[in-house]
């Protein structure tokens, strides 16, 4: 009896069954196959099925399984008495997922379905020898090791390793001679299908997995929800522009092999007052975002595209970074891993496939239990069931933590914000929900100032030169030192110029210890020179250059003593004056012409924006792109079906004969049409007209009104009726 094949199956389907097929499985539409023969054989390879049953959950996968186990072709009825009846419905899912096939009223599996699933299905051994029947009642006879035996390998793995099989014992004996055992070699026995299968009481599964698992948690308020949500979303947008000018003024150098080294990230992390890991998080997305750059000196950098940035409402700003998030492939929680080699943050090495799908499918659960913080363990059971096929707890719950540092999350719970943008709303309400930025600061005695909130970008930009942070929370805490005021004398302004500008924006007095602060540090600044000798020193107190001469912690700059006044390096310059500064002098840096160099107020990358890649899933076509996909699928069926395996070459005459004919006839035809590359392929059109060398028709692949110019036809032919 002919049995039928996944292709004619495929054909048979209506265009409606054709378009569940794509929208469950959008790796099958690209590109358009050619024909249902190419659909089922994409439908049948490898990747496809891996994607099409990593797609499945715990209920799906494991009615799967107990298709595999099956002989060909089955009933529903004989998958519900191996499972429950509730299998039934899975089966038609599975149907529309094209990973089985019907043959009549029966259903038969894709073939290489049995490969993605495994040799041993649910635990369960290869079938007995065709000759063996088995009479169970003698299992009430078999010795009590041997049924012990038995109980070891009903559940999986079916196979067992003996010391000899000459002399197996008397239990394994006895299960040898009864053929509940079959020897595979001679130190490995098996236990059938067929037996393990009874030992279950008839069930594959000792479980029932139907049902999901039960989401347990803390229920929140949503106004405490959104609350911390307000906080994370207002902290975290912070946390990218403290970053983004931090290495403005200071940019660390990237490594080697591409990244941010160890020791920049531990200052980065200080920089910001957050764990490494959170700060390499943050790098990481102002990486993706296009907002940092390696630039072609392998400095870090911001772009250009920072400072557009900047220029965008709250809401804009965070939309962008929480979207960006959502579709990205890199996984910041590898960063600095103990239990394997150093992974560094805007490095090559962050991609994982499946991440994405991950992180979307976790929003969705917490988005289908609102004001529920879910227990972790609940979650990833949870979690464990809906995707089996690419479960991976530690993912779970970074992307749990990440949701929370970005406002997605408050206390746990999905927040009103990240509800509104799972679902698509033009305004989440982000904008009127944070505080609104304040245009002054508060000056301490203790040389420190207190920003009573979010500070407007110019001022923040300033005194984040000026100052360096102490402090986070509702009042962010600036601190006056030395260096920050050398950072911003550095940065081209004068101790004048600072003093005047700590006025304007207290609104308590500059107290008198940071007033004489700045003074003395701008009195020293520039006193040392560096230019390039490689370097030079130059200073006008003869004092201060003996002094760094006798100096021990500058022994390895190799100073040497050119006149009173002058010292010359090898050393580049950048380091002479890194090693200056950290040795508690005050150099800056001069131009050929000794003309002092302050580093320029803004820094940003010469180089464009490169986001790094993104290993991104299949995503769910549009109705459009579906319909269009039917239509071409039929239409090359079609072609396939009537053409000649070469349509015969006509002469230019017979060409324009024939079309006329056809015209006149109103009758499908097939032409050889060549491309502007000279190759040649089989078109299957309804001809309409022609006019000025161009034969108008509609081309049935396409189902639009096409024109081919007739010199490019290389031959004519009648389109077959079915």
């Amino acid at each position: 009896m002919s049995t039928v094949s996944f292709a004619d199956e495929l054909r048979s389907r209506n265009d409606a069954e054709l378009a569940c097929l794509f929208n469950l499985r959008p790796d099958l539409v690209t590109p358009v196959p050619s024909d249902f023969s190419a659909l089922a054989a994409r439908a049948n390879s490898m990747p496809s099925l891996i994607r099409a049953v990593d797609g499945l959950n715990k209920w799906q996968l494991d009615v799967l399984t107990v298709c595999t186990i099956l002989n060909e072709p089955f009933a529903k009825s004989d998958v519900t008495a191996l499972t429950e009846k509730a299998a039934g419905a899975v089966i038609d899912d599975l149907w529309e997922r094209g990973l089985l096939y019907k043959d009549g009223a029966k259903y038969r599996i894709v073939s290489n379905v049995r490969v993605r699933i495994g040799d041993e299905p649910a635990g369960l051994g290869p079938k007995a020898p065709t000759d063996v029947i088995y009479a169970f009642a003698q299992l009430k006879k078999a010795p009590e090791a041997a049924m012990t035996m038995l109980e070891r390998l009903m559940w999986g793995p079916p196979r067992g390793q003996i010391g000899n099989l000459k002399k197996p014992g008397e239990a394994i004996a006895w299960l040898l001679e009864h053929r509940y055992l079959i020897a595979m070699d001679s130190q490995t026995v098996v236990l059938p299908r067929e037996v393990a299968l009874h030992l279950r009481g008839g069930k594959v599964f000792a479980a029932n997995s139907a049902t999901a698992p039960v989401l347990e948690g803390t229920t929140r308020k949503q106004k405490e929800i959104d609350r911390a949500a307000v906080a994370n979303i207002s902290t975290f947008l912070r946390w990218c522009e403290e970053l983004a000018h931090n290495w403005s003024d200071e940019p660390p150098v990237a490594l080697r092999s591409g990244g941010l080294g160890v020791r920049d990230l531990k200052h980065t992390a200080e920089h910001l007052g957050v764990e490494e890991v959170c700060a390499g998080f943050v790098a990481e997305m102002l990486f993706i975002s296009g907002l940092v750059v390696i630039d072609t000196d392998d400095q870090i950098m911001p772009t250009s595209a920072f400072d557009i940035w900047l220029t965008k409402s709250h809401e804009e700003r965070w939309r962008g970074l929480v979207t960006l998030w959502l579709e990205t492939s890199r996984v910041s929680g590898l960063i600095g891993k103990a239990d394997q080699k150093n992974i560094a943050p805007l490095g090559p090495e962050l991609d994982r496939a499946g991440i994405a799908s991950l992180r979307t499918t976790t929003l969705a659960l917490l988005h289908e239990n609102p004001e529920l913080d879910p227990k972790v363990s609940t979650l990833l059971n949870r979690m464990k069931w809906l995707t089996p096929g690419r479960f991976n707890g530690e993912y779970i719950e970074w992307a749990l933590r990440e949701a929370e540092w970005l406002g997605l999350t408050g206390q746990g719970a999905l927040s009103s914000f990240g509800r509104a943008l799972i679902d698509g709303a033009d305004d989440l309400g982000v904008e009127s929900a944070l505080p609104q930025p304040v245009d002054h600061i508060l000056i301490q005695a203790d040389n420190s100032a207190v920003a009573p909130g979010p500070l407007t970008v110019e001022l923040a930009n300033t005194i984040g030169t000026l100052a360096d942070i102490e402090s986070r929370g509702g009042a962010t805490v600036y601190r006056f030192s030395e260096a920050s005021i050398r950072r911003g004398l550095d940065h081209g302004q004068t101790g004048d110029q600072i003093k005047d500008f700590l006025k304007r924006t207290s609104k308590t007095p500059v107290p008198q210890p940071l007033e004489y602060l700045i003074n003395d540090v701008a009195k020293r600044h520039g006193r040392l020179r560096v230019g390039t000798s490689n370097s030079y020193i130059r200073c006008e107190d003869e004092a201060l250059i003996q002094q760094i001469t006798v100096d021990k912690k500058l022994d390895h700059l190799r100073l040497r003593k050119l006149a009173p006044q002058v010292l010359i390096s090898d050393i580049e310059i950048s380091e002479v004056i890194a090693t200056l500064r950290e040795s508690g002098y005050l150099p800056a840096a001069e131009n050929s012409t000794g003309i002092l160099v302050s580093a320029p107020a803004i820094r940003r990358a010469k180089s464009r924006p490169k986001p790094p890649r993104v290993i991104s899933d299949f995503q769910n076509p549009s109705d459009v792109v579906i319909s269009s996909a039917v239509r071409a699928l039929r239409a090359g069926q079609k072609a396939s079906a009537h053409k000649p395996r070469e349509v015969p070459r006509t002469t230019a005459n017979e060409t324009l004969a024939l079309l006329h004919q056809y015209i006149e006839e109103e009758a499908s035809l097939t032409i050889g049409y060549a491309d502007t590359n000279g190759g040649v392929s089989n078109r299957l059109i309804d001809p309409l007209k022609i006019s000025l060398g161009t034969l108008m028709a509609r081309d049935h692949a396409t189902g639009q009104v096409e024109s081919f110019r007739i010199p490019r036809i290389t031959g004519v032919a009648p389109a077959a009726t079915e």
